[in-house]
């Protein structure tokens, strides 16, 4: 073991000089919060200015109440009005045709948003055309429909003698506060928002190391048997010196960056007093995360071994890394019944525990029977691959020109 050791010094030091790996160290950081905050900022950046909503009124009641309820609801931060209805006028016989074009050639100028169009019957057909170039602006569509509604409503109860304000205090919303319950009894505010931004950290921490330490790994072998240096390199030590060398000191590696982002996440939650997760949970997504890092290590070490051009290289990367993507896929239904079978079987699949269990300990940590059960798994899944990956880097990683079919693979498994 001293020469892997004296593998790992060389390829960790090596490593972690370079500037790819300097560059990833502080830009993750930023490419993870950019992922999980800088959507939510900018769907909630207010308006800098007054946005101007037409309005082609035929019922002639609709206007008025309408632009009450914008100006009452929707402020700017210097406080004018969000939006501003312009009415559009109709002829007097009630053609909305010349009216439309007017709208649409004021719209096309970029002076209005959009506008809508309300028939005669709106007080019995809810049915409400809204036109304007930015469908995607999503946020001022559902103000328009929501604010419509409430109008629409308010006049009929007006219409049956029936006093808006009591009936709107009669409905008033009910915030709902989330609370977990630990297992001991102990309660903490847990939303939707917390919970999956814990697990969204792990498995993007997870995917970003698998991917780059692997690269790094299988294209680092690549590399040594194109110059042949790996021939210089086995006349010094073992194969399996080697191969384990080459393991811890990109795990190594792959360790100092979690370190790294762990003390920035742990000095962020100090900052803004926030416990995005509990000691313990934190302490059992570690194991799982070092288990399964290792794990997939030596899958790359197995598969990158034969490969003897830059093609098959990413090939097999890209092959490897689309198995984390597939937990990310799930999160809608593991969040929403994390003990269900399906989510369990999945648990104990090797290649997927790791996110799996990471997706599940935040919202309900599984009994202690299956999360013990799932790390044995786990690690005699690991010194398997660890085992497998020997095999084939002994004798693949001289292996020039000809790449070894499976059948030849599977005789290595077998030989002593």
């Amino acid at each position: 073991m001293t020469k892997a050791f004296t593998v790992a010094r060389w390829e960790y030091i090596e490593k972690i000089k370079s500037k790819a790996f300097l560059i990833t160290l502080f830009l993750m950081p930023l490419i993870m919060i950019g992922f999980g905050v800088i959507p939510g900022l900018l769907a909630s950046r207010p308006d800098k200015e007054s946005k101007v909503i037409g309005i082609i009124d035929v019922s002639g009641d609709i206007l008025q109440p309408l632009s009450k309820f914008f100006t009452e609801r929707y402020k700017l931060p210097d406080g004018k009005p969000n939006y501003v209805l312009r009415p559009i006028e109709i002829s007097g016989d009630s053609d909305v045709e010349p009216a439309k074009r007017t709208a649409d050639s004021l719209t096309a100028n970029g002076e209005m948003e959009g506008y809508l169009v309300i028939g005669r019957s709106i007080m019995t057909d809810t049915n409400v055309d809204y036109h304007t170039q930015n469908v995607g602006n999503f946020r001022v569509a559902e103000r328009i429909s929501r604010t419509l509604r409430d109008v629409v409503v308010e006049k009929k109860l007006t219409s049956h003698g029936l006093n808006p304000m009591l009936i709107k205090d009669l409905t008033k919303t009910i915030e709902l506060r989330t609370l977990k319950l630990a297992k001991g009894g102990k309660e903490e505010e847990a939303g939707f928002e917390k919970v999956f931004f814990t697990s969204y950290i792990f498995m993007m921490m997870m995917f970003f190391l698998v991917v780059t330490s692997g690269q790094l790994l299988v294209r680092s072998m690549l590399e040594e048997k194109s110059n042949r240096v790996v021939e210089v390199l086995m006349s010094s030590c073992s194969a399996r010196d080697l191969m384990a060398g080459k393991i811890i000191g990109l795990s190594g590696l792959g360790f100092t960056q979690i370190g790294f982002w762990s003390v920035i996440g742990i000095a962020i939650s100090l900052k803004f007093a926030v416990t995005l997760i509990s000691p313990l949970s934190a302490v059992l997504l570690l194991v799982y995360f070092v288990l399964g890092y290792l794990l997939y290590a030596a899958i790359f070490v197995a598969a990158g071994s034969p490969v003897s051009t830059e093609q098959e290289a990413q090939q097999i990367t890209s092959y490897l890394t689309i198995v984390l993507v597939l937990p990310i896929a799930l999160s809608l239904p593991i969040m929403q019944d994390p003990n269900s079978l399906m989510v369990r079987v999945l648990s104990f699949i090797p290649l997927l525990t790791p996110t799996m269990m990471a997706m599940r300990i935040p919202i309900q940590t599984p009994p202690l029977l299956e999360v013990v059960a799932s790390v044995v798994v786990l690690f005699v899944s690991m010194l398997a691959a660890i085992w497998i990956a020997g095999k084939i880097f002994r004798t693949a990683i001289l292996a020039y020109g000809k790449r070894p079919s499976l059948p030849e693979l599977f005789r290595l498994l077998r030989t002593p």
